[in-house]
């Protein structure tokens, strides 16, 4: 299971950027996608919707951080990153 730190950004592309909950991830198929005790390769792109919302993520540095966009129940879509801890 990787997880991150996160943070979100709301308003401009110069707004601040604030704490938020931590993400875990973990995929696995056939091969694993998010290994059980590793971090996601370059360039991996995770994409989820539900319920509890939706984002899309790309990981970058070996799964060190990762740069998306995430939307959560009641809110607008924000700007989403997160570095691994």
């Amino acid at each position: 299971m990787a997880t991150y730190r996160t943070q979100i950004q709301y308003g401009a592309p110069n707004a601040p950027w604030h704490d938020d909950a931590d993400l875990a991830i973990v995929i696995q198929t056939r091969n694993a996608v998010v290994p059980d005790k590793a971090r996601p390769a370059t360039g991996t792109q995770v994409t989820w919707s539900g319920p509890q919302g939706n984002g899309s993520i790309t990981f970058f540095d070996d799964g060190a951080s990762f740069q998306g966009a995430a939307q959560f129940p009641g809110e607008g879509p924000v700007a989403y990153r997160g570095t691994a801890r």
